[in-house]
Order: structure tokens, then C-alpha cells, then sequence
């Protein structure tokens, strides 16, 4: 029994050897490519659903209307295109100054950790027998009636005891060590390169989303902020795929910029991770806003949190439910704020008045509803100013 607790049984950790980590593209540098990935993703999401919309390729899947993005939204596609380039001018700033921060990225100790993690596995298997006698069993005679059928799994109930796996060491003596088991070893891998990053990409979505969630929510909660700052991304009442990052510059570094930068570093995300992350949640943002509920887009079908949900919230009636961005709905759930009446009036409702419109301007030789050639459909005497039929003040020029 002595043995089966002794360091000495333990197989020897690997030497190692660090030396930089090369670049995933032999064409940019990692650093460069953490920068411009997200946003080449950001662009190439977006021109691939532009062209899906200009071409009115799936219509059955519109969640509006061609003639609800030209008459009910209150900014233009040039206005919509500026800021989102600001945006991530400033976004490029930001990840720039964070990668300056982080050290190298070095490689070369992938196999030692690896086997720092078999080495747990193998420690921890020594309170199965404890385990198991506390249940009242035996954990020795069952190994030993296990051990010429499944010598494995005796030596794991013998609390990780494998005297039959060995190794010879390279050198001199060429001595016989002990040897991690194969589904140790293919345990500790998937650990190491799954479990611990996907659990690092969980812990950054849920801190975006928490962060998202009450800062979204205080833009609406709060009248200064929302005047001054979260009502210009609201002016798309009909949003679509490149107006995702259609923000004031402080809302969009405070929610996304900041946010995503917080929850890289409180993930602990190696670089590389964290390219793999921003690509990942850019492309997710621009997805939310593509005004399609494709039933074959991956993105819209991972969580409930898609397009259609965040498009209530874009609508005058649900303005002020379904904060909850970019990946899932939990807040809304957990805090009372999900939209749960019926939509499909509600939308027939907005669709019927927008062809009206577009019936009506057509009538008047107009495009898009808008009498005589001015926005939002108001007459030229309103534009003249000329309302309730009282003639605009002339100017002192004009005087």
C-alpha cells in the first residue's frame, strides 16, 4: 500500500523548452491579426447578409419589409456607415493598447502541462478506495478480480495503481519509470485544450452578457443617457446586419469596447483565445441585427438570444423588454424584462401601414410614401412651414 501512495510511483513530468509562439498566419502577425479579425468578420457577416437583402434572396425569412428599412428608419445608410467606422477606429485604438500590455505569447510547455494534469488525474484516483468503502465495498478484492480482464480499470479502483505500465527513460541509465495510462493522458488533454478554454469562453460570455444587460438597461432607465447617448442606435427601428455597431461613440466604447476588453481579461484568455473570442461575438452582434430569422444560421439557433429577439426590442412596443445582449436571454428571464405577448399583429401592423404608404406615395408620384420629395411623408406645406395654414415667418434676408 505504501507504494501506491509513494511519489516515486508517479511518471515523471516531461522537460520543456519555451520559445516564442509563431503566428497563426505566415502573411500578418498575431498582433495585427487580433486587431483587424473582428472586424473583418464584422464586414464580411454584413456583406453577406446586405447582399442576401438587396437581392431579396430569402423573403420568407424577413422579419421587415423592404419598405419598413426605407421608411421607418431615422438615419441614413451613409449616417449608419460613418459611425460604425468610428466605432471601430476607436475599438482598433483600444485592442491595440491591450495587446501592447500582454506579454509574448510562448509555446513549448503544452506537453509538461499536459502531464501536470495527468498527474492530478492519477492523484486523485487514490480516494477511490476511500470512496468506495464508504459505500461498503472493497475496493482491493474488486481490483483484483479485475485485474486480468480490465487491468485498467482495477489499477484506477486500486486508486491509480498501474505497476504494469512503464517506460524507458532516455540517457544513460536507461532506467524503467512509471507511465500514464492512455485514457489519462487523453483525459488530461482534453482538459487542457477544451474544457479549460471553453470554460474561459463561458466565464467572458457570461460577464459580457451581465455587463451588456445592466448598462443597456440603465441607457433606458436613465433619460440623460438615453437622450444623449442610446438613442442613436434606436433610430434603426428596422435594424440590419452592418448597423449593429450604429452607436454614440461613448455608448459603443462603454458596451462593447470596454465591456468585451473586461471580459477577455477576467477570463484570463491566452491572445490567441481571445482573437477567437472577439471574432466570435462580432460576428454574433452582427447576426442579432441582420433583420433575418434564417432557420439554418448556427448563430440564431446556439441560444434564443437572435435576431428576432433583439428586433422586439428595436420596436416602439417593446423598447423597453429583451435587453439581454449578445448571447443569452438569462437576465431578461431571472429580472422580469423578456417580452412575452404576441408579436405577429404587432409586425402585420407595421408592415401594412409601410405598403400603405408606399401605395399612397405612388399614387402621388413619390418614392417610399414621402409627398413631394420631403422625409417622413409630411407635405410641402408643413415642410414650407406652413402648418395649420399659417404661412413660416420670412427671414430678415428675406425681408
Amino acid at each position: 500500500m505504501a507504494n501506491m501512495t509513494s511519489a516515486s510511483d508517479l511518471p515523471p513530468l516531461p522537460t520543456y523548452e519555451l520559445r516564442p509562439m509563431p503566428d497563426l498566419l505566415p502573411f500578418i502577425s498575431d498582433f495585427w491579426l487580433s486587431i483587424l479579425a473582428p472586424h473583418i468578420a464584422y464586414w464580411a457577416v454584413s456583406i453577406f447578409f446586405h447582399f442576401i437583402d438587396v437581392f431579396d434572396l430569402f423573403p420568407q425569412y424577413r422579419l421587415h419589409t423592404p419598405e419598413e428599412i426605407s421608411q421607418r428608419n431615422l438615419a441614413s445608410r451613409w449616417q449608419v456607415f460613418r459611425d460604425v467606422i468610428l466605432e471601430q477606429i476607436i475599438q482598433i485604438g483600444t485592442v491595440a493598447v491591450l495587446n501592447l500590455t500582454e506579454a509574448q505569447q510562448m509555446t513549448g510547455m503544452e506537453d509538461y502541462d499536459v502531464a501536470v494534469w495527468a498527474t492530478r488525474i492519477r492523484l486523485a484516483q487514490r480516494s477511490l478506495p476511500m470512496i468506495l468503502g464508504v459505500l461498503g465495498l472493497n475496493a482491493t478484492s474488486i481490483s483484483k478480480n479485475m485485474a486480468a480482464s480490465h487491468p485498467l480499470l482495477a489499477g484506477a479502483l486500486a486508486g491509480g495503481h498501474y505497476p504494469f505500465l512503464t517506460t524507458q527513460l532516455d540517457g544513460v541509465s536507461g532506467a524503467q519509470v512509471p507511465a500514464f495510462a492512455m485514457w489519462e493522458l487523453m483525459a488530461a488533454k482534453a482538459i487542457y485544450w477544451v474544457i479549460i478554454p471553453g470554460f474561459q469562453c463561458w466565464l467572458a460570455v457570461c460577464f459580457m452578457d451581465t455587463w451588456q444587460y445592466f448598462w443597456h438597461r440603465a441607457m433606458h432607465v436613465n433619460k440623460w443617457m438615453y437622450t444623449h447617448w442610446h438613442a442613436r442606435h434606436h433610430r434603426l427601428y428596422v435594424p440590419y446586419a452592418y448597423g449593429a455597431l450604429y452607436n454614440h461613440p461613448v455608448e459603443g466604447f462603454i458596451l462593447d469596447t470596454l465591456g468585451a476588453a473586461l471580459a477577455y481579461k477576467a477570463s484570463f484568455m491566452t491572445p490567441r483565445l481571445g482573437m477567437y473570442y472577439f471574432v466570435g461575438s462580432m460576428m454574433k452582434t452582427v447576426d442579432d441585427h441582420c433583420g433575418y430569422a434564417l432557420p439554418w444560421d448556427p448563430l440564431q439557433r446556439i441560444t434564443s438570444n437572435n435576431a428576432a429577439y433583439h428586433d422586439i426590442h428595436h420596436q416602439s412596443w417593446g423598447i423597453k423588454t429583451n435587453f439581454s445582449q449578445p448571447f443569452f436571454t438569462i437576465w431578461d428571464r431571472w429580472l422580469g424584462t423578456r417580452w412575452e405577448g404576441d408579436t405577429k399583429l404587432k409586425y402585420e401592423r407595421t408592415r401594412a401601414t409601410a405598403a400603405a404608404k408606399k401605395t399612397t406615395g405612388k399614387s402621388n408620384g413619390t418614392p417610399n410614401g414621402k409627398a413631394n420629395g420631403t422625409p417622413n411623408g409630411k407635405s410641402s406645406a408643413v415642410a414650407n412651414g406652413k402648418a395649420n395654414g399659417k404661412p413660416r415667418q420670412a427671414s430678415k434676408s428675406q425681408r
